[in-house]
């Protein structure tokens, strides 16, 4: 699913809201949660799962053209754990799916 098909799905369950409208929420949100993650915070959404940063520390890695040494720095990186509702629904559905004939 993309951010568009998101915008479609929520603008076709909420008819009160305008294309515009949801457009406009769904990109709050989401420009939200990524202020959220860059200054370090943790978000968690009950029922679907939570999202962290983690830290890469530095290592060192090989240039796949010359094979010489190179140092890869400390990145930082989000995470995303689902949470338990989120796996059993996904796992109920892929089990239903997988028994249908």
């Amino acid at each position: 699913m993309t951010r568009s098909d998101l915008v479609a799905l929520l603008s076709e369950r909420f008819g009160q809201l305008a294309q515009r409208d949801t457009e406009f929420a769904v990109k709050t949100i989401l420009d939200a949660m990524s202020d959220a993650l860059a200054r370090g915070h943790r978000i968690e959404i009950r029922g679907f799962g939570s999202f962290t940063v983690n830290r890469r520390p530095p290592r060192k890695g090989r240039n796949p053209r010359s094979g010489e040494q190179v140092l890869i720095p400390e990145k930082l990186v989000p995470h995303f754990k689902p949470g338990k509702a989120l796996r059993e629904g996904v796992d109920a559905k892929s089990s239903l799916e997988a028994s249908a004939p």
